[in-house]
């Protein structure tokens, strides 16, 4: 049990505690079989309950499995930079034959991206997150990353994204992670970046939408559009049809736009209920921060439904997620009177870290 105890472990139910003198082992491809040191002699079987095991998942993240000169696994915390022949996940085995468990919700507005990536190996999977140098975007690229997924950081300002990649390493320096220019506000920055991420010949399995603006005053872009709509929905919009044969060709592949239950409080329709194009990007007299806002929202659930229908016959699936209610961050920035509400709301809002858009993210789930 001290080794249980060292490598950072609860002990297990009393019905699978060892006999004295026997050890529980892992091989490289995670089953279990049990050493006595007494009788010199090992078996695949619990030598008290006689059933066969296996670990479940994979190494939980800042773990590595390296092998020593005699050809032994052993196993590297680079968090806490400590060392163990221990299988960290031999607390959580299963049986060989397991049980089917019964369905059960399994996250809560609790939960946290850690959480719901945990056990989940994104070794080889090309993960890009937009706005992602803070809030949500960060908490979502930093999970990806110490998951092991190669994780770009499309962000408007690159030394606060280079900033933000180093936060990563310094918490994984194995992590693989890199930051490029993206600024939505300007649809040729776009296209730049879509041209410069194509030429870097990798595949895209995750593309999380996640850069959004809020309470701006009105204002044009360079590209002639009132700038909440074209930051919140248009330059997206833009970035997924530039990458569109990317996702195809790394199909299962997936696409996450951060939207927000707020998208309930608006319509883009006109009296007569047809479509009205004009109130997408207003001009100054018919122009409501809020509004504005809720409008680029919505467009974003009808945008991934959309795309949803179109793509995921081609193996890329979409989904619009809302993050949470009130939720803290820093969107609220660029005006004064939502800098006070939400001050007001923090003891009652979710922090970063607990956030959803994990469990939507994995292209090898459906949801």
């Amino acid at each position: 049990m001290a080794a249980l105890r060292y490598a950072g472990l609860d002990d297990t139910d009393s019905e699978d505690e060892l006999p004295p003198g026997w050890e529980e082992r892992t091989t490289k491809d995670g089953w279990v079989y049990y050493a006595n040191h007494t009788e010199e002699k090992t078996q695949w079987e619990h030598p008290k309950t006689g059933k066969r095991k296996r670990v479940a998942g994979d190494l939980p993240y800042g773990w590595e499995q390296e092998t020593d000169e005699n050809g032994q696994v052993f196993f590297v915390d680079h968090i806490n930079k400590r060392t163990t022949y221990l299988d960290p996940r031999l607390a959580f085995t299963v049986d060989d034959n397991p049980t089917k468990p019964t369905t059960r919700q399994r996250y809560d507005g609790s939960t946290t991206a850690m959480e719901i990536l945990q056990g989940r190996d994104f070794t080889g999977k090309v993960v890009l997150v937009t706005g992602a140098n803070s809030g949500i975007g960060f908490e979502t690229a930093k999970s990806f990353a110490l998951h092991g997924a190669h994780v770009i950081l499309a962000c408007r300002n690159l030394s606060r994204a280079s900033e933000a990649v180093s936060r990563i390493l310094e918490e994984w320096h194995k992590a693989k992670v890199e930051a490029m220019t993206l600024d939505l506000a300007v649809l040729r920055s776009v296209q730049h970046f879509a041209e410069a991420f194509k030429a870097k010949n990798v595949s895209l399995h995750v593309l999380v939408c996640n850069a959004g603006t809020f309470a701006l005053p009105w204002g044009l872009t360079k590209d002639g559009l009132e700038t909440t709509f074209q930051v919140n929905h248009l330059g997206h919009f833009y970035l997924v049809q530039l990458l569109q044969d990317v996702l195809c060709r790394s199909s299962p592949a997936r696409v996450i736009v951060v939207s927000s239950e707020s998208h309930r409080f608006t319509d883009i329709n006109d009296s007569s209920g047809k479509l009205d194009l004009s109130r997408l990007s207003p001009p100054r007299s018919d122009y409501w921060a809020m509004l504005a806002y809720n409008r680029s929202k919505l467009c974003n659930i009808l945008f991934s439904n959309e795309l949803h229908r179109r793509l995921s016959p081609r193996g890329v699936t979409s989904n619009a997620v809302h993050p949470g209610n009130m939720m803290y961050s820093a969107i609220h920035r660029n005006s004064w009177v939502y800098k006070l509400l939400f001050t007001l709301a923090r003891p009652f809002t979710k922090s970063m870290k607990p956030c959803m858009i994990g469990h939507t993210c994995d292209p090898n789930t459906r949801n």
